[in-house]
């Protein structure tokens, strides 16, 4: 069986061909960054679509192909012509903030608890459709004509490749507006968010038969990008676990119920064609690569190398601090207000200490995810990581201490990949079988008061915040 993975991402559209010996990178296809306004992140979908079309292009004869995608990233599009009207509002944007307020002093976060089982946040695609209906006027024309389609990129890749509005319900599930007791779009969630119900894509199963892709493959498996890199860690049972260091930061646990504690997401991870769904608990770290890069881009180091090792203790052990929202804080705290901040440095500081600093609160706030998600479901051991940090092995090391837990640091480099050709190889009727390897490393003890200093470090930024909001 021969899988073709299209891993379209925050920064690039990505085809690996995938079998059972591994997966081969086909082509990849880097995307344009817009920052049109402060807090405002988009991408092109004409660039984006363009570019997905060249990786279908680009691959050899495959038996399948798969789609895993961005998650939360939205737009809005005609139907009649499949043109966008809109940039594609990508997860990290953050226009909705102050809406989000607002609904949320309204109490209207109960509902979105309760149903969607998701807090009031601009992350999630539903405050960013709502933002659509009310600021483009050409969506309110297309509505009164019937034309208007809303969606997740997802939806607007398989309109245009292969003639139908669909999306998946890993995907759904990350937008507010999918009831997770039902499996459906919920009428009075996309009330809240001012979203028409009738111009969302159809919901159909993760993996079946999705339609016919230009030049005649079929499309088998359909998922945002973080479920099926737990599909390609191995998770198949409850408690199995995995943390993908990328742009941002994300831990996924496999639950036997949507239940969860209060600051931690419910999911679907994936819901095959004729099986129920399988859930999941979600937590993120907005910035962990991305602040990484903003410290090279400050002159804390210039090569990656350089911060594979550190010759000094622990930053924080000396009372060095970094808090790493430069995006705002997500799970368990959901605050955008609160801003990254150094802590605790004096005039013997050094640029490495601020390097190391970064790498030790991107683990800290992981750890901190990791907490809140044992409450409900303990993670199985080892937990599986993968992404550009785990190749730094300071930080690995670092990061099992802090987690006081085993880790597996995953020997396979695209794991997205695999799962995503994975699923798309059981839509197809057949397996592809990988089973997870890599290197294990175990934790030493930490002293508790490193994680009473980061405690008092976030809270103080969140303070900073609220003060700077009132």
């Amino acid at each position: 069986m021969r899988a073709l993975a299209i891993d379209q991402g925050t920064t690039s559209t990505r085809a690996l061909l995938v079998d059972e010996s591994g997966a081969r990178a086909v082509h990849t296809v880097e995307h344009r960054q817009s920052f049109p306004a402060p807090g405002h992140v988009e991408h092109d979908p004409a660039e984006i679509i363009a570019n997905v079309i060249a990786c279908l292009a680009a691959a050899p004869d495959v038996d399948c192909v798969g789609l895993a995608n961005q998650g939360e990233s939205c737009l809005a599009w005609d139907g009649s012509t499949g043109n966008p009207i809109t940039p594609v509002i990508v997860w990290q944007d953050a226009r909705t903030a102050a809406t989000c307020d607002s609904l949320k002093n309204s109490g209207a976060e109960a509902l979105t608890l309760s149903r969607a089982g998701l807090p009031l946040d601009p992350y999630f695609s539903a405050s960013k459709l709502g933002w659509i209906m009310t600021h483009v006027p050409e969506a309110r024309s297309l509505l009164k004509t019937g034309h208007l389609r809303l969606g997740t990129t997802d939806a607007f890749f398989r309109d245009r490749l292969t003639g139908a509005f669909a999306t998946d319900p890993s995907t759904a599930s990350r937008t507010s507006l999918l009831s997770l007791a039902t499996g459906v779009w919920d009428p009075e969630l996309c009330a809240l968010f001012g979203v028409p119900i009738e111009v969302l894509p159809e919901i159909r199963p993760t993996t079946g038969d999705l339609g016919a892709l230009p030049g005649g493959c079929r499309l088998t498996a359909s998922m945002v990008d973080q479920q099926a890199a737990l599909y390609g860690h191995g998770a198949r049972k409850a408690g199995d676990a995995k943390i993908t260091f990328g742009t941002g930061a994300f831990a996924l646990v496999l639950t036997d119920s949507p239940a969860s504690p209060a600051g931690v997401l419910p999911t679907i991870a994936w819901a095959e064609d004729g099986m129920p769904p399988v859930y999941a608990l979600d937590g993120g770290v907005y910035a962990a690569s991305s602040a990484v890069n903003f410290a090279r881009q400050l002159g804390f180091f210039a090569d990656f190398e350089e911060i594979n090792h550190f010759e000094a203790d622990p930053a924080i052990s000396r009372g060095i601090v970094f808090v790493p929202a430069l995006a705002g804080l997500a799970c368990p705290h959901w605050d955008r207000a609160a801003r990254g901040a150094w802590m605790g440095l004096s005039l013997a500081t050094t640029r490495s200490d601020m390097a190391q600093a970064v790498l030790e609160g991107v683990a800290f706030r992981m750890a901190e995810v990791m907490a809140a998600m044992s409450t409900a479901a303990p993670a199985s051991v080892p937990v599986s990581i993968d992404g550009g940090m785990s190749r730094n092995p300071w930080f690995c090391q670092f990061l099992a201490d802090v987690l006081g837990r085993r880790l597996r640091i995953s020997d396979e480099p695209e794991l997205t990949a695999l799962g995503c050709a994975q699923l798309a190889a059981r839509g197809a009727g057949a397996e592809i079988v990988r089973p997870p390897k890599g290197r294990l490393l175990q934790p030493r003890p930490v002293p508790r008061a490193w994680h009473d200093t980061f405690r008092a470090a976030r809270a103080a930024v969140q303070t900073i915040g609220a003060r700077d909001r009132a």
